[in-house]
């Protein structure tokens, strides 16, 4: 663990224990599915003990490990989440992504068990799936580096992948970033969901995404919703008091 501070250390499992316990919060994520964050040393990262509570999930209850599994730092009386390869190998093959959520969005995953129909972007906000959302064909656990390389190379350069009757995973460059595309995806899901039950879907073109892209401030984007949902998390008692300080986003440019 070398090569970065302790604080530094501290204020990612902060970050990781607030991102889940919001996510958490505002429905996106359920009673399993975990968030990741690459440390600044690049070759760790923290990801939750298998049992603990996304409901309160704290920074006691997260590991270090390194991008082989290999645990650093953590309870010894506890265990990593099953699937932490997924995390682990999207960051060795992505130096553009900081932050990893896996999770079982219903909706979205409706979309790996229907042929001829895929979930393409219909919101603004989905431009960051312009690209294309692919389909990883297996279905079960990616809880191994094989199975987490093939994952990776089904997502590609894309920066969301589903997973075959299973779930969902996206990257984000970071924390903030990863709150705020997590809540995206799910209102895409919905989006592309109803409209289909009014009629012939029309999906944003590439065109319209990369036009809506040139002219977004998506730091700015970041900042201004993880503090809208970090206040309501605050005022609900999701988010303990002392985390705020920590947890203050950065200024907007």
């Amino acid at each position: 663990m070398d090569g970065f501070s302790n604080s530094a250390v501290e204020r990612a499992k902060i970050e990781v224990s607030a991102c889940t316990r919001l996510l958490n919060h505002e429905g996106v994520l359920g009673y399993s599915g975990h968030v990741s964050q690459r440390l600044p040393d690049g070759e760790t990262l923290l990801i939750q003990a298998f049992d603990a509570s996304r409901n309160d999930l704290a920074p006691e209850d997260l590991y270090i490990i390194d991008l082989d599994g290999n645990v650093l730092d953590g309870d010894p009386n506890a265990r990593p989440v099953n699937e932490l390869e997924i995390h682990a190998e999207i960051l060795r093959a992505r130096s553009d992504i900081n932050a990893v959520l896996h999770w079982h969005p219903e909706i979205a995953t409706l979309f790996t068990m229907v042929e001829g129909v895929d979930l393409v972007p219909m919101k603004n906000h989905a431009y960051r799936w312009s690209s294309g959302i692919p389909t990883h064909p297996e279905s079960w656990h990616i809880d191994t580096q094989e199975r987490g390389r093939a994952m990776v190379e089904t997502m590609g350069e894309h920066n969301a992948v589903l997973l075959r009757a299973h779930g969902a995973v996206i990257g984000s460059e970071s924390i903030a970033a990863l709150m705020v595309d997590a809540v995206h995806f799910d209102e895409n899901a919905r989006a592309l969901y109803d409209a289909s039950r009014l009629g012939t879907p029309t999906p944003l073109s590439r065109e319209e995404s990369d036009e809506f892209a040139a002219n977004f401030k998506r730091t700015n984007h970041s900042v201004k919703l993880w503090r809208y949902y970090l206040s309501r998390g605050l005022e609900a008692g999701v988010i303990p008091e002392e985390w705020a300080e920590q947890l203050a986003p950065a200024e907007r440019v």
